[in-house]
């Protein structure tokens, strides 16, 4: 009796054992692997009443600038990344949405999307440089662009880190490639200003963190990356500091919108974790938004655009 109930005691001590084992192995997959996208919209809220009446009859043009997020990868349909939400609604709209678009009060809209999948920005300032002609001096630019994001990301710690592909460097290694950014940033923004005569406003984009502010590349199947937020937040503070020094120039912050959103979307305990939307707002590829996140993009872009808007003499109907 005594060695049945010492085995008993044993089976049930293993029983215990392997329901815990398999509790933590759920909760493991469940916190740091379970990465559900969601449904439904998301995104900041956009004022109906702005979009009741047109803004100006003037000559306007939107002009994309940049990488794989202004181009729109990842979106489920062309219609659904953000530049051409911005310009009208897709049919399958959401009906907080419907109607809110720039061509709904901009009668005279031109658009122009020279983003390029792939590119840095060492591309894009080519592109502007080469492909952006002078525009008439009637016409306004409304100019949306997200670049730097690639110089960090590529080549994934494939190569040996350089410039414009600087994934695995050292912070003292990227100090000169962070200084040459800041250079050409300003560059492409004093070509904007030559290029549209008659003024524009250049909607600048900073660079969001799929690991949520944690920096385990590994979260996202990347190599470990030591100095990789450090680098990361020297980026952003370049495109801040753009913004801050430029009347016409307007942060929109996909970093701060985008945290709580990534690799770590479902871990409660995380400052940034996002209680009324704990979802998983990254593509497969990690580096670019799927259908949701494109929908807060258009949404953080669409309000910057609709706050200058308002206080600009120009839409006063004249």
């Amino acid at each position: 009796m005594a060695k049945k109930r010492k085995f008993r005691r044993r089976l049930i001590l293993l029983l215990v054992i392997g329901l815990i084992a398999i509790a933590g192995v759920l909760a493991y997959r469940h916190f740091w692997f379970y990465r559900p996208i969601g449904e439904g919209p998301t995104g900041p809220p956009v004022d109906h009443t702005l979009f009741a009446d047109t803004w100006t009859d003037r000559r306007i043009v939107l002009l994309g600038v940049g990488d794989s997020i202004t181009a729109g990868l990842g979106a489920r349909t062309a219609e659904h990344s953000y530049f051409n939400r911005l310009v009208r609604n897709p049919d399958d709209e959401f009906p907080e949405m419907d109607g809110l678009c720039l061509s709904v009060v901009l009668p005279n809209l031109e658009t122009n999307n020279l983003a390029v999948s792939g590119t840095t920005s060492l591309a894009h300032l080519k592109v502007l440089a080469e492909r952006l002609d002078s525009h008439e001096p009637d016409i306004l630019g409304f100019v949306v662009m997200t670049t730097g994001g690639n110089d960090l990301i590529h080549n994934y710690g494939r190569t040996p880190p350089r410039e414009g592909a600087m994934y695995g460097a050292t912070i003292e290694q990227a100090k000169p490639w962070i200084s040459n950014f800041q250079k050409r940033l300003n560059k492409m923004l004093d070509i904007l200003d030559l290029r549209f005569p008659g003024g524009c406003h250049v909607f600048l984009a900073d660079i969001y963190d799929p690991t949520d502010g944690v920096g385990d590349a590994p979260s996202v199947y990347l190599p470990a990356w030591p100095d990789g937020l450090a680098i990361h937040a020297e980026y952003n503070a370049v495109i801040h500091a753009c913004a801050e020094q430029s009347a016409n120039v307007h942060l929109v912050s996909l970093h701060q919108e985008f945290l709580g959103h990534g690799s770590h979307c479902r871990q409660f305990w995380r400052k940034t974790y996002r209680h009324e939307d704990p979802h998983y707002w990254y593509f497969d590829n990690i580096e670019d938004p799927n259908d949701r996140g494109y929908d807060a993009i258009r949404r953080l872009f669409l309000n910057k655009i609709v706050n200058v808007a308002k206080n600009l003499a120009e839409f006063d109907g004249q």
